[in-house]
């Protein structure tokens, strides 16, 4: 089992965040796991994107050119990543500032408003953890128990009142790819 992402975005919208949590829930997992980010030129509004890489196997090259799955933020990520997602992978797409439909037929898409379901809950910082819900679910490489237990852990001390709004922003997101 190997699962090779690119995650894409504007900075500020949690991509990376997404990505280190992937890492970290795989490496809690037992899984070989790779996290390189790359940033544009500014940090916050920029572009901003990543490369996971969760292995039951070890990982050669973190270098990832035909990745299984893609998850995109905005426009610019589904355009420039689109192309390259694998026949037979996924495309998770942040459908409330994402309007496009993708075209092709040989991969799986799911379009997952994040947006608008972090709004829904009082805060547009959660969207991320919302597309992180989904892809888990959708994916199932990881368990849902272990992204939760992040959360915990992530949201301690002054930060644990955060903990409720990320743990429904999950189950939301979770919900868009099973339902």
């Amino acid at each position: 089992m190997k699962h090779e992402v690119i995650l894409s975005g504007f900075g500020g919208q949690g991509v990376m965040s997404i990505g280190k949590n992937l890492v970290e829930a795989g490496v809690a997992e037992d899984l070989h796991a790779s996290w390189v980010p790359s940033y544009g030129p500014e940090m916050r509004g920029g572009t901003a994107n990543c490369t996971v890489i969760l292995s039951d196997e070890r990982i050669g090259s973190p270098i990832v050119e035909k990745p299984s799955e893609i998850i995109v933020m905005n426009r610019a990520a589904l355009a420039k990543f689109g192309s390259h997602v694998q026949p037979g992978g996924t495309i998770f797409i942040n459908s409330s500032i994402v309007p496009d439909k993708v075209e092709r037929t040989d991969v799986n898409v799911y379009y997952v408003p994040c947006d608008d379901i972090a709004r829904e809950l009082g805060n547009t910082k959660v969207s991320n953890m919302v597309m992180l819900g989904a892809y888990v679910a959708a994916t199932k490489i990881l368990k849902i128990e272990t992204i939760e237990n992040m959360i915990h852990e992530m949201f301690s001390g002054k930060k644990a009142k955060l903990i409720p709004m990320n743990m429904e922003a999950l189950k939301r997101g979770i919900a868009c790819a099973e339902g």
